[in-house]
């Protein structure tokens, strides 16, 4: 049964491929999303509050079979009922990004059942994803970063916080999760490196800038993090690095909450976020001479294609400078 083998499946993802919660968590909506299909086609006589609950990716599959689940069975699904699947998400107006992103966990899903002899055929085989528009990231000139830097103010706690932060994304382009993830063992001062948990849980070690380390180090050493004021409490997490004003670790919402913040304040144009930071140190690295393969390494990119994007943003950015300067332009 459809809902039975989705929990299944799941519970594989934790235990046995030790997948990150995110990457369980958007599993689960893929599957929500076929399910909400299936309701549509088969279903369609039953009443709405008497339809299956959705599937949770926190709960235990042997609590969550459903009265209604042996009326979405497995074997009834086909090649036939993938198509129908995806020319509904197009009719609901969903992006060719999204689509792909639901074909492919479907993907997996299904060769999970084939593979546990729960289905003769995987229906999603010979089926090809939408091909998608490959967008430029955005990068931000040297000169918009140090604004972008000016915004915290460091006189504060929270501001030095949070320009420490800065400091730390354009050193070595980590993700949000990885920085808000960081431990003080993580922290190698001496050896100027830090520890990151990337994507899939995989442990990798990157240097950082004399500066980066600096504010760090100033960061966790400042006497406001171990007393209450007004305005934050004093360290709770004795463990995290980076602290929101409750004295307990930083979340990434956090994270992306402040940079709207110093966004408008700032005044620069478009959408910056902590991302747009390792977009932009990567692109500076490759126009400053670094190497694809190590860029690949430092950014924890698990396949070189997706860091070669940098060599168009990089061509983009040298051809932007060459008309604003040539004099011939």
């Amino acid at each position: 049964m459809f809902i039975l083998a989705a929990y299944r499946f799941l519970e594989h993802l934790q235990v046995i491929q030790n997948a990150s919660e995110h990457t369980i968590r958007n599993y689960a909506i893929d599957l929500n999303a076929f399910k909400s299909y299936l309701e549509y086609e088969w279903l369609k006589e039953v009443k709405p509050d008497e339809l299956p609950e959705k599937i949770s990716y926190k709960a235990p599959y042997s609590h969550r079979a459903t009265l209604f689940d042996h009326q979405l069975p497995l074997d009834k699904i086909d090649r036939k009922t993938i198509r129908g699947f995806l020319a509904w998400l197009n009719e609901n107006k969903q992006n060719k990004r999204t689509v792909a992103r639901r074909l492919s966990s479907l993907r997996s899903f299904f060769k999970y059942n084939q593979l546990q002899q729960w289905m003769p055929t995987n229906p999603t085989e010979e089926l090809d994803s939408p091909k998608l528009d490959r967008k430029l990231p955005v990068s931000l000139s040297y000169e918009q970063i140090s604004h972008l830097f000016d915004q915290p103010d460091t006189s504060v706690y929270l501001g030095f916080r949070d320009r420490t932060i800065m400091e730390l994304f354009y050193s070595s382009g980590l993700r949000v999760s990885e920085l808000v993830g960081l431990n003080r063992q993580d922290f190698d001062y001496d050896n100027l490196t830090v520890k990151l948990r990337g994507k899939g849980k995989k442990e990798r070690v990157v240097p950082i800038t004399k500066n980066a380390a600096e504010w760090i180090k100033s960061y966790l050493n400042h006497a406001e993090r171990y007393c209450d004021s007004e305005i934050h409490r004093a360290e709770v997490d004795p463990h995290a690095i980076f602290l929101n004003k409750h004295g307990t670790r930083l979340t990434t919402r956090s994270v992306d909450r402040k940079f709207d913040h110093y966004l408008t304040r700032s005044g620069l144009s478009g959408k910056v976020t902590p991302h747009t930071i390792r977009h932009t140190i990567a692109t500076h690295w490759l126009e400053n001479g670094m190497d694809l393969k190590t860029i690949q390494v430092l950014l924890g990119h698990s396949s070189l294609s997706t860091t070669t994007i940098y060599t168009q943003v990089s061509t983009k950015l040298k051809k932007k400078v060459y008309d604003e300067t040539h004099p011939r332009a």
